[in-house]
């Protein structure tokens, strides 16, 4: 089946360029060309993947995949912008995006990891339909439902991110191993960021303010200093 992609950004030239080459790998394009249009084209047209660029009108690249997050809408987004900012780049993908690139860049690369965002998505939802439904990880207070998107802590809700929850599906995953900080960005991001591995930490910053009691003094997700992160169970005392 043929996949839709939809491309936001204000710039017509990007535009233009950006469909011509995804049309020519065979995929269906959409076009907005600001960040209202583009929100409301994804509930309306709902593609199979978002090219959102950061600086757009009305709504930025940021607000749109914030909304989108909020709304449980967890499309794959590659998101564009012409800063080569780290904050940009962590805040991006921390608030969804499961790709970042910096303009300019080459229509090919652009279409090449358009075409690694749809494989890896494609190969998680197919593992998934084939896994119980009902599967989850209770360790101590700490329950997780991976196909629910559902995380209670003493049978409180939390609310999570999509890439927090994912990381912490992750680290649950492996529990008792030490996993570097390398291997958690290609195993949630599916993306070398060339030793720029702060948004794992940042990541793992978050999850300790939702899961620890003190997360100076963490007892689920333990620090391996010049390693990486280690998912324990609680000893019971």
């Amino acid at each position: 089946m043929t996949k839709k992609i939809l491309v936001v950004d204000d710039e017509t030239s990007i535009v233009t360029l950006l469909q011509y080459n995804l049309e020519q790998a065979g995929f269906v394009v959409e076009t907005a060309f600001d960040g209202e249009e583009g929100y409301n084209a994804v509930l309306e047209r709902k593609p199979d993947l978002i090219v959102l660029d950061l600086m757009l009108p009305k709504m930025d690249g940021m607000e749109v995949c914030k909304a989108l997050r909020l709304q449980k809408i967890n499309t794959p987004i590659i998101m564009l912008t012409a800063k080569d900012d780290e904050f940009d780049k962590v805040l991006g993908l921390e608030l969804g995006a499961d790709d970042y690139m910096t303009k300019p860049f080459s229509p090919r690369e652009v279409t090449a990891r358009v075409k690694a965002v749809l494989r890896r998505t494609t190969t998680v939802a197919i593992e998934k339909t084939q896994e119980n439904q009902d599967k989850s990880f209770e360790f101590g207070p700490l329950r997780v439902y991976p196909e629910r998107f559902e995380v209670f802590l003493l049978e409180k809700s939390l609310e999570f991110t999509p890439k927090e929850f994912e990381l912490l599906v992750f680290l649950m995953e492996n529990k008792n191993r030490v996993v570097t900080r390398d291997q958690l960005l290609n195993a949630v991001w599916n993306y070398d960021f060339a030793g720029d591995t702060r948004i794992v930490d940042v990541h793992i910053s978050h999850l300790r303010e939702k899961i620890e009691d003190n997360s100076r003094k963490p007892i689920f997700i333990k620090t391996i200093r010049g390693l990486g992160y280690k998912f324990e169970e609680p000893k019971v005392v």
